[in-house]
C-alpha cells in the first residue's frame, strides 16, 4: 500500500487510526488531519522547489550553448 512501509497492512492501519482517535478525540481529529494534510503540502513544495531550480538551469544552459 505505501512504498516506504511494505510491510503494513490493514489491520495495523485501522489500529493506529483507533489509537489516534482515543489520544485526540473525536472533537480534535478534524484538527490534526488539517495540520498533518499541511504538512504534507508543504513537504512537497519544498521538494519540487530544488527539481524547479535545476530544470530552469538546465534550460537557461541549453539555450546558451544553442545561440
Amino acid at each position: 500500500m505505501f512504498g516506504f512501509l511494505p510491510s503494513i497492512g490493514p489491520w495495523e492501519i485501522i489500529a493506529v487510526l483507533a489509537v489516534v482517535l482515543i489520544i485526540f478525540g473525536p472533537g480534535k481529529l478534524p484538527d490534526v488531519g488539517k495540520s498533518l494534510g499541511k504538512t504534507i503540502k508543504e513537504f512537497r513544495n519544498a521538494t519540487k522547489e530544488p527539481i524547479e531550480e535545476v530544470e530552469d538551469i538546465v534550460k537557461e544552459a541549453a539555450k546558451k550553448t544553442e545561440k
